[in-house]
Formats: C-alpha cells, sequence, structure tokens
C-alpha cells in the first residue's frame, strides 16, 4: 500500500520550504537542485520514515523514559544513556514499507547494473532550534555500497539523533526531545581529487568583497579536522580577480580506496603544487557569489572536484559575521562596535535585551518583558508579543509594513527590512536595537538610555491652533487614554484588525458557532474606549482591510479563506463586504451599538474598485439606519489609481470626505511592493505622480465641498510633503502617534506663511 505522505523524496522534488519532512540539510541539496547548481543526485528519507519506525517498533515510550532518568549535567549518566538509546535502535527492525522505498530509490539513484557508492547523512529538522547552533550534530557515514549496508546505516543516522552531545544540546536550550525529528540523505559519493570550502565573505575580517576559496587533495573532511592547511585563495568579488594565494605544502591526504577511506600521503611531486588552477578557483568563487545572492545571506560551502567537474555538496549561513567577542561588564554585555544588521528605521528609541526568534504566530508564548522579538515580518496575532518585546526587528517590510505601524503606537524601537534578522540573530544573544537609525547591535548597551523616547519626541512644542486638523492613526486600545490627551483633534484612522485579531476568532467561524453576538459585543466594547477617550472628537473607523492571508492566520480561517497569489491585489476591502454582507454585518452592528452611546464615531470603506461598489456598500449601511443621524458621516479611503481617477462618480454616490491611503496608493502608482525588502527603495510617497494624485484628490473635494485627509506614512515622514498638503488645501492630516507635536507643528508654521 502506498503512503500517505511520501518515504523517500529526491532532491529535484523538495525545497527550502520542506525543513519539516526532509530537515535542514535536505532541503538546502534540494533548493540547491531545482535552482540549477552543481549538486550530486540523491535523495531523502523523509521524517515519516523515522516517524514509522519509532512506531512499528514502539520506540516512543522507552526511549522518553531512559532520557527522563538521565542526568544530563553528570557526563556518565548522559554517556550511558545515549549509548543505551543507540543501541537499542540500531537493533530494531526496519519497517518492510521503509526499507522498500528506500531500496528502490537507492537502485534508482545507482542507474541499470549498478550499486552506486553512497554518502549517507542525517538531516535533523530543528524546527525549534537555531540552525547554526544544531548543524554537525548528527552522523555522516561515507563510501556505503548495496542495499544492506544502506539500511544499517540509515539506523545508524536515526540513532545518532541521540548522541550525548545532541541530547545534552537540547535539554541546555529546553527544547522537548519528542520535537525534533530526523531525516537522512542519501546522495552520490563524489571520488572527490581536490576538495574543500569556501566562503563568499571574508568569515574573518567581515570584508564583504572578498571571496576565501580554501583546497586540499583527497576528500575534505581533513579541512574540517584542521589536520591540514589548505591552500587559501582571496577572490575580489565582482571582478573576480583572485587577489592572493597561499600554497600550502600537504604532505597527507585522505582518499576513498574501494570502500573504505584511507589516510595516505601526498605524492611528492604534489605536495607544494596549487590544488586548483586559476580558471577554476574563479569558477568556485562564481558559484559562491551565486548561492549568496540565491540565499541573500553569505554562504559557507563545502565542494568537490572529480576530473573536470566541480560539485556543491553543502551549504550553510556563515554564522560568525558581526559577531565580535562578548565579554561581560558590570551593566552587562558590552555593544559591538560595528552593527550585525541594517534595515530600515521603523520606529524610534534604544532597546536591549534577549533575542527571541518567532517563526509564526503560534511562538509568541517565548517572548516575556523585556525581549527583543525577531521575526520574517509580524501580523496582527504577533501584537500581544509585540506589546511585551522591548525592540522588534524583521527580516521584511517597509516604513509602512505592519510591524513597523504597530511599533509607533506602542513606542517601541524597531528596525525592519533587515532581510536576515531571522538567520543571523539567535535564541538568547544579546542585543541592542537603534530604531532611529535601522541598526542592530550585539551585545547590550551599557550607556544609559532612554529606551523609547517621550510622548512627541524629545523636542518641546508650543501647543498651538491649526487651521488644518491634526488627527492620529490608531488600533490598539491599550494606550488611547494617555494619546487622547495630546494636542490632537481625534481619530483619523482607527483600524479595525488588531482589535478583530484580538476577538481571536474568524467571523465566519463566529457565525457558524453562532458567537456572533460575542464577537459584536467584543468589537462594541474596544470602540467604546476610542470613543470615550476623545469624546466629542471624530473617531473615523476604518471597517476591516484584512487580506485573505492576514483572514487565515485568524483562528478557524482556513476553512474559509482561498489562498493566493497576490493578496494586495486580491479579495479585500469593499468587495469583501458585497461578497459577505453577513460579515459586514457584524461590523455594522458593533458600530450601531456604539452609537447609541457615542455619536463621534465614523465611518471609512477601504479599498472600493468602482463607483458601482461603493454604492453596493452605502445601501448595506443605509438599511441600518445610519443616515438617519445628522451625526453620522461616511468617508471612502482613497487608495487606488482609479478613485483618483474616477473621484467625482465616487462623490456623487454619497460620501462625506475621503481619506487618502497614501501607502497602498504609492504602491499601485508606482507599481512597487513597499513590504518587498528588495524593491522598498522604489517606493516614494513624494515621486511626482503621487503628488499629482494628491494635489487632484485635494482640489477636487475642495470643489465638492467634502472632507479630505490622508492617513497613510507619508506626512508622519516627510515634512515637505505637509507643507505641501497644507498648500493644497487639505481639511485634516492623520500621522502616528509620534508625531502629532511635531506635524502640528509644520502646519502652523505653513499657515502661517500662507496668511502672510
Amino acid at each position: 500500500m502506498a503512503a500517505v505522505r511520501p518515504i523517500i523524496v529526491f532532491f529535484k522534488e523538495i525545497d527550502k520550504h520542506d525543513i519539516p519532512i526532509v530537515g535542514g540539510k535536505g532541503a538546502n541539496l534540494g533548493e540547491m537542485t531545482q535552482a540549477g547548481f552543481p549538486v550530486p543526485n540523491g535523495f531523502a528519507i523523509t521524517v515519516e520514515g523515522y516517524d514509522r519506525f519509532i512506531e512499528e517498533n514502539e520506540l516512543q515510550k522507552y526511549l522518553y523514559d531512559v532520557l527522563a532518568d538521565t542526568d544530563v549535567k553528570n557526563p556518565e549518566s548522559l554517556e550511558n544513556a545515549s549509548r543505551k538509546i543507540q543501541k537499542k535502535i540500531v537493533s530494531c527492525r526496519m519497517p518492510e514499507l521503509v526499507a522498500h522505498e528506500t531500496i528502490k530509490g537507492y537502485k534508482k539513484l545507482s542507474g541499470r547494473f549498478k550499486r552506486a557508492l553512497v554518502a549517507v547523512r542525517s538531516s535533523a529538522t530543528a524546527e525549534d532550534l537555531p540552525g547554526a547552533s544544531f548543524a554537525g550534530q548528527q552522523a555522516t557515514y561515507l563510501n556505503v555500497r548495496g542495499d544492506a549496508n544502506l539500511l544499517e546505516n540509515v539506523k545508524a543516522c536515526w540513532a545518532s539523533l541521540f548522541t550525548a552531545r545532541a541530547i545534552f544540546y537540547r535539554e541546555e536550550n529546553k527544547i522537548k526531545h519528542e520535537r525534533v525529528k530526523i531525516s537522512v540523505i542519501v546522495q552520490e559519493m563524489v571520488p572527490a581529487e581536490v576538495s574543500g570550502v569556501m566562503f563568499s565573505i571574508d568569515p574573518v575580517t567581515n570584508d564583504k568583497d572578498k571571496i576565501i576559496v580554501e583546497a586540499v587533495w583527497g576528500l575534505g573532511e581533513m579541512i574540517v579536522q584542521g589536520s591540514v592547511v589548505p591552500d587559501t585563495y582571496v577572490v575580489q568579488k565582482e571582478t573576480f580577480m583572485i587577489l592572493s594565494k597561499e600554497i600550502s605544502d600537504q604532505r597527507v591526504q585522505l582518499i576513498r580506496t574501494g570502500e573504505k577511506t584511507e589516510e595516505r600521503e601526498v605524492p611528492q611531486r604534489l605536495r607544494d603544487k596549487q590544488k586548483i588552477s586559476n580558471e577554476e578557483v574563479v569558477a568556485l568563487a562564481k558559484l559562491a557569489a551565486k548561492l549568496q545572492a540565491h540565499y541573500y545571506f553569505p554562504q559557507d560551502i563545502e565542494w568537490a572536484k572529480n576530473g573536470k567537474k566541480i560539485f556543491i555538496t553543502q551549504t550553510r549561513p556563515v554564522t560568525t559575521i558581526g559577531r565580535t567577542t562578548k565579554s561581560m561588564a558590570e551593566g552587562g554585555m558590552k555593544m559591538a562596535d560595528a552593527p550585525i544588521l541594517r534595515g530600515a528605521a521603523a520606529s524610534p528609541g534604544i532597546g536591549s535585551g534577549t533575542v527571541k526568534v518567532l517563526k509564526s504566530p503560534k511562538e509568541i508564548g517565548k517572548v516575556t518583558e523585556g525581549d527583543v522579538l525577531v521575526a520574517p515580518m509580524t501580523s496582527p496575532d504577533y501584537v500581544p508579543a509585540m506589546k511585551r518585546a522591548v525592540a522588534i526587528v524583521t527580516n521584511e517590510g517597509g516604513l509602512t509594513s505592519h510591524a513597523a505601524i504597530v511599533s509607533r503606537e506602542l513606542g517601541v524601537p524597531c528596525v525592519v527590512g533587515t532581510k536576515e534578522a531571522t538567520t543571523k540573530l539567535s535564541d538568547g544573544d544579546k542585543v541592542t536595537v537603534d530604531g532611529g537609525k535601522g541598526v542592530v547591535y550585539m551585545g547590550a548597551k551599557v550607556v544609559k538610555e532612554e529606551v523609547n523616547p517621550p510622548a512627541g519626541g524629545k523636542k518641546k512644542y508650543k501647543k498651538v491652533r491649526t487651521a488644518t486638523r491634526v488627527y492620529v492613526n490608531l488600533g490598539e486600545p491599550d494606550r488611547v487614554r494617555e494619546i487622547a490627551k495630546r494636542h490632537v483633534d481625534g481619530v483619523g484612522l482607527l483600524r479595525a484588525e488588531f482589535m478583530i485579531a484580538n476577538i481571536g476568532i474568524h467571523p465566519k467561524e463566529a457565525i457558524k458557532q453562532k458567537k456572533q453576538q460575542d464577537f459584536i459585543d467584543k468589537l462594541a466594547r474596544d470602540l467604546t474606549k476610542f470613543c470615550e477617550a476623545f469624546k466629542n472628537k471624530p473617531v473615523v473607523y476604518r471597517a476591516t482591510d484584512f487580506k485573505t492571508n492576514e483572514y487565515r492566520a485568524l483562528p478557524g480561517g482556513k476553512a474559509w479563506e482561498p489562498e493566493e497569489s497576490n493578496p494586495l491585489m486580491g479579495f479585500r476591502g469593499a468587495f469583501r463586504y458585497v461578497t459577505h454582507p453577513d460579515v459586514f454585518n457584524l461590523e455594522l452592528q458593533a458600530i450601531k451599538k456604539v452609537r447609541e452611546n457615542y455619536d463621534n464615531l465614523w465611518m471609512m470603506i477601504p479599498y472600493v474598485r468602482s463607483p458601482e461598489e461603493l454604492a453596493k456598500v452605502r445601501r448595506l449601511i443605509a438599511a441600518e439606519g445610519f443616515f438617519e443621524s445628522s451625526t453620522f458621516k461616511l468617508w471612502m479611503m482613497v487608495e487606488l489609481p482609479v478613485n483618483v481617477i474616477q473621484l467625482v462618480d465616487f462623490i456623487k454616490v454619497g460620501i462625506d470626505g475621503v481619506s487618502i491611503g497614501s501607502n497602498d496608493l504609492t504602491m499601485l502608482i508606482l507599481g512597487t511592493d513597499r513590504d518587498n525588502a528588495e524593491v522598498a527603495e522604489a517606493f516614494d510617497e513624494r515621486a511626482k505622480a503621487v503628488r499629482w494624485a494628491l494635489r487632484r484628490t485635494i482640489r477636487i473635494c475642495n470643489k465638492y465641498k467634502i472632507s479630505s485627509s490622508i492617513c497613510g506614512q507619508a506626512p508622519s515622514t516627510y515634512e515637505d510633503l505637509v507643507e505641501r498638503l497644507v498648500r493644497y488645501g487639505i481639511t485634516s492630516i492623520s500621522v502616528n502617534p509620534d508625531a502629532i507635536e511635531r506635524v502640528r507643528d509644520v502646519i502652523a508654521r505653513t499657515e502661517a506663511d500662507i496668511i502672510k
């Protein structure tokens, strides 16, 4: 019977996303194979094979009973437990299906009438581990030939998951043993005449302009063991000129003799010869550069040469970049002089703490008060952990990403768009995050400095009145009372997403479970906090604008949401309200409940694709009687080019104002994704085309005597843009909490100039 999940997969069938089934090493080899790098062919025996082995031999209880009785601080106890477990594993029977699939894969790899010589290598999934620290804890077996030998070595690889070193490491890092699984890689052996390692960056000096290539006669294990001195070639990036060579006098080498690996003397005539030609040095350097470009991170690469062919046998991130010797001071760890990471300065302030790397929102419990939250990117599900964090660092995103927006609202230092935070930083690292400069340092800052600047920045501003109203962008109820006391005229953008995420259920799922009243009550409770804090000042609530990938992340969301290749321009905004009026009704009922006591709550509709779509949404709102009250105002977001081009038609449908979402509008005018670190620098809210759209929108609003506002990131960042908006005649500007006083000051100066 065929397995539900595959027991073996060839490299060409896997990539970097398959770590859970083939481990880090297997995923890497598959990724390189698919990308066209010269990798010796092979396949992975997946975690499914290991799980079947453990289950059919009823080993689960045995393994963890032994470990429970082991004192890992006692070397003798640890070694005894390791020997006992490994002996038990290698003595157990291989499941028939696993053996069959493995031998079938081996025969396919070998080709007709051959029994290939292979390397059998362990590949731990390491889902809960910092990859660099875990590397090398399991076994590799070389020169394996034949079915029986292969199966025995596969079991030996599985057993190596329980070496003393691996057990100790997991215990020390509080990683549950049962959470770590193992795959086994079966790969053609390269009968290497020369082999070595190379680095796509100088690993000692961190010089990013150099590639270091090392080479030895025979197999590369001698470099790893440090038992011979290799040739060292330094190559300049881009020009690929060889800058220097150091040729070693190598006396011994590891070579393959039959199915054995033996240490032999290097022939006298070769001892002081250059191991590879200049052309081969350059060819290797170009491969190193391509691997770094592919992985977006400097690589530590193993290679082998047979005849005229060069093979890449492994690559991993260089783990020493930017790490200086950590010396302890009385006030804690000293901070390194040079930053380990650079990105976009997303939220000002300086924060020092212990790194917690989160791979998904399910891990937010790892973050405790004072930790530095590190993630690929954040979403509303991360907010509880973001509140506890002393600083936030992400791989992706720009100044208008979720992480940046929430960090500024919470007053937490944040650096986004570093590309490599989750690979360069590991759980337990001590770092200092400077959110104002967009840099991260290893070590704790010993100079006492405020982590978060005081409200409104350090500069003191006079409390002046302006004709152009200053609103604030908010989403989290926690700081609302504090911010409402500031010199602000209301809330120009109240985001629904954070409040919905805190409710903790997808709205469709709430309806299915008949919990919609609970959903309505919770949303109304949060809305009330804003309306109460701002009393007679307007609170402009933007209806939900979750994208499908964000909705899927809500509990129960996967059952209701499609998977879209481009959620940015997908099933979102007004189109959702028309398609799912039952979900939109939950929001309408919550607003109606709040407006029974607070008439300062208005509504704004996001991402409207046509006047006809707006008309349909307006009818849904009208059906609930909102327009019968003179205090209710309906705004529309202007964030699509069509909103600018057909603004007059949208106004005729019946709206009281617009708010320009400069983030999405800029992206869609310029065709660039602000949250993609690769193209973020092309995102420019001050581009000529964007300024034209802003001016046109404001002038049309003034002509038709409706409100015009802006709620994107741009006015919080660019003072010159604030001046332009005031001169265009905008009626209000909504900014981040940290920019309230500064923007008010710019508006006051500009209005004074206009009067003069």
